[in-house]
């Protein structure tokens, strides 16, 4: 299996796992990325920041048995999972998952599948912060709603 999960509070680049996936690799014919953004809203409209805090250790192995699954139910080349923590501001990237596979299909299902799982899984804990306020998110039903389709 070549699964990859990187936790840290330093930027990373838009292309970042993208050479180390496909390290000359002939068997890839597909390469699927997804790359979150920090909104400038959310629960409130006018969010300036946020802190995201995690638990070092289970979050790593809580991605890694996500990306493990995903491995199992697709066939796949390559998962490579890079997510920030601490603070940052709009428009900062905060995931990276990016995933290959012989055809476009799979790969495309399993980026969606792990982000979906880890949105509901991972150990993370998300504060905003905005003009009036901060507050801690709260879990989402419509993510709830979209790891439960994989059932």
């Amino acid at each position: 299996m070549n699964i990859q999960v990187r936790i840290q509070s330093a930027p990373f680049s838009l292309l970042d796992g993208y050479e180390q996936t496909l390290a000359q690799r002939t068997d890839i014919g597909a390469v699927v990325s997804f790359t979150g953004l920090v909104r400038d809203f959310n629960e409130t409209p006018d969010v300036t920041g946020l802190t995201l805090e995690h638990y070092p250790g289970m979050t790593e192995r809580t991605l890694e048995r996500i990306g493990e699954e995903a491995w199992q139910r697709w066939s796949l080349q390559a998962v490579y999972i890079v997510h920030r923590v601490g603070y940052l501001t709009p428009g900062d990237p905060i995931v990276r998952v990016l995933v290959a596979s012989a055809h476009r299909r799979e790969a495309f299902e399993a980026c969606d599948f792990i982000m979906d799982f880890l949105k509901t899984q991972a150990p993370f804990w998300k504060k905003e912060h905005s003009s009036n306020g901060e507050y801690w998110v709260k879990e989402r039903t419509t993510d709830m709603q979209d790891a439960a389709r994989w059932a």
